[in-house]
């Protein structure tokens, strides 16, 4: 019984610094973007294809890892991942142009992806129902922390040593894949419904058209659409709020950072506090308030132009993206064990996929009206979220 205890804050704590880290790596990109296009000479379109192409290897990887981690094990595919997009984020530093900059965008996305759907798949097998969504909301509420840290760093090393020198700090991630080799154990569940199947004769691997299947066909497509909805408002508009307060509010690259890290603050703490509220007033509504406090704060947070309420402004918006934490608990219920990784990992990454050309489009957009427009108009999406999320069911918190 100590053992389950103590494995389960292992999970915690494992699982806070791989995400950390991962959010921290997609992090990198959208804060030295600025940076990276005046070196590069790149047009704000180009610019804006460099996140797609993250955005595309996250939402292949969802298919990947999650099928990978049902079949052979949390543990094995966490500890990969996090090694792989560390070297690839690291090796950008060396990148001599934009193509080798877009494909190691592209080739680490596709281990970037996997993390959340295994971590969402640990918390919701070494947690009790009761405490899940808490538990996943701190876990998850790492993303605001690693793009705090993310943008921290920018502040300090861009000036100094440039955009390349930043990127090497993403091989930090082979620290908590480091971790959770040493501490982290294989989810019982996992290998206890691992051991049923083979005891049954069973010895196929999980095929990705399970989750299709009739009965959760509804519940695939509909989180799915959630997922895609909320991205394509998440990363159409944080993609280019680095480069928004620079180029329409004037900011230099220290104090940009430095709004950008007070907004994580704000992200950080919704995690936790609608962790909190989806455990007593369920996971559904929590999500679906999260959408409609971002629907409403983000047209408000673009249209301030006075810097003090610009810094205020941030951390209020950011609070209610707390979604993005909850989904880790909603979504892993949604799905039954033999398949809860594939299954929550592809309805969130495929949402990330599919999200990919938000950063693109909006680049168009920003082009011809300004980005001021363009952020604006994602909050579109997350009211368009809000309102797919009242055809999903409510899980049962026990």
């Amino acid at each position: 019984m100590k053992t389950n205890i103590l494995n389960k804050w292992h999970v915690l704590v494992g699982g806070f610094f791989g995400y950390m880290f991962d959010a921290m790596d997609i992090t990198l990109l959208a804060v030295s973007l600025p940076a990276i296009m005046h070196d590069l000479n790149m047009e704000m379109y180009e610019g804006g294809l460099l996140g797609t192409a993250t955005l595309l290897g996250v939402g292949l990887s969802s298919v990947i890892v999650g099928w990978f981690s049902d079949n052979h094990g949390r543990r094995k595919s966490l500890i990969y991942s996090l090694m792989i997009f560390g070297i690839l984020t690291a090796a950008i530093s060396l990148s001599p142009n934009w193509i080798v900059l877009l494909i190691l965008r592209f080739v680490a996305g596709l281990a970037l992806g996997g993390v959340w759907g295994i971590i969402a798949a640990y918390i919701a097998e070494s947690w009790p129902a009761k405490q899940r969504g808490r538990a996943a909301a701190f876990v998850l509420s790492s993303f605001p922390a690693g793009a705090g840290i993310a943008a921290f760093l920018a502040s300090v090393i861009i000036p100094d040593f440039g955009w390349r020198s930043l990127f090497l700090t993403g091989a930090g991630s082979i620290i908590a894949a480091l971790y959770i080799y040493l501490f982290v154990p294989e989810s019982e569940v996992w290998k206890k419904q691992k051991d049923e199947r083979i005891a049954k004769g069973d010895v196929s691997n999980i095929q990705i058209k399970e989750i299709f299947a009739p009965e959760l066909l509804s519940r695939t497509i509909l989180a799915t659409l959630v997922s895609s909805f909320a991205f394509v408002a998440y990363w159409g508009s944080t993609t280019w709020i680095p480069t928004f307060l620079i180029k329409v509010r004037g900011l230099d690259v220290k104090t940009m950072s430095l709004f950008f890290l007070i907004l994580n603050v704000g992200m950080f703490i919704g995690y936790n506090l609608f962790g909190w509220l989806a455990d007593n007033i369920g996971r559904k509504s929590a999500i679906i308030l999260s959408f409609i406090g971002t629907t409403i704060t983000l047209p408000i947070y673009v249209m301030v132009e006075d810097s003090m309420l610009i810094l205020l402004m941030g951390p209020f918006y950011a609070f209610f993206i707390s979604f993005v934490g909850l989904f880790g608990s909603y979504f892993g219920e949604l799905f039954p064990t033999r398949v809860r990784t594939l299954g929550a990992g592809f309805c969130f990454n495929a949402g990330r996929g599919i999200s990919a050309f938000s950063p693109f489009i909006l680049g168009f957009i920003a082009t011809k009206y300004g980005l001021t427009v363009g952020i604006g108009i994602c909050a579109i999406f997350f009211f368009l979220s809000a309102v797919t999320m009242f055809f999903l069911p409510n899980t049962k918190i026990e």
